[in-house]
């Protein structure tokens, strides 16, 4: 089993492409309303592009039109880590994979969105793989 914290700088440049890699690795941002994952509602699980570790569920995404994923809640709160970032001359709240430390994006609370947290984890689609649920089969296809 891969231990990813103990990666070095090279070896994710391996691994990721020159835009994952600015984005998880060194906190960038994807310009709004261009990700592969701003406007889906496939059913499935998210994962960390960098790790494959799962992060968040369809059915926390919700349509926050601020022009990338949006989720109420990851899903666990294991999954991700919340730290403060003053960069840009503001205070928010970075939100990390905790599996290897990459940067996703960040959670912000308090906008007033009807979910049930009220919070909006805003997380750039690069830094996410999603694996779609496959469809149940019906009980009378028989």
């Amino acid at each position: 089993m891969t231990d990813y914290t103990q990666l070095t700088d090279a070896q994710w440049r391996e691994r990721l492409t020159p835009q994952e890699y600015r984005v998880l690795r060194q906190a960038g941002t994807e310009a709004p309303f261009t990700g592969e994952y701003t406007d889906t509602t496939t059913e499935g699980i998210y994962s960390c592009r960098a790790c494959g570790a799962e992060l968040f569920r369809s059915t926390e995404k919700f349509s926050a039109h601020c022009g990338w994923p949006a989720f109420f809640s990851p899903l666990a709160g294991d999954r991700v880590i919340e730290r403060t970032d003053d960069s840009l001359g503001m205070r928010r709240t970075e939100v990390l994979c905790a599996n290897c430390g990459s940067h996703l994006g960040h959670v912000f609370a308090g906008e007033g969105y009807q979910t049930p947290t009220d919070l909006r984890y805003c997380i750039n689609s690069i830094c996410l793989t999603l694996t779609e649920k496959a469809p149940e089969e019906d009980p009378t296809d028989t």
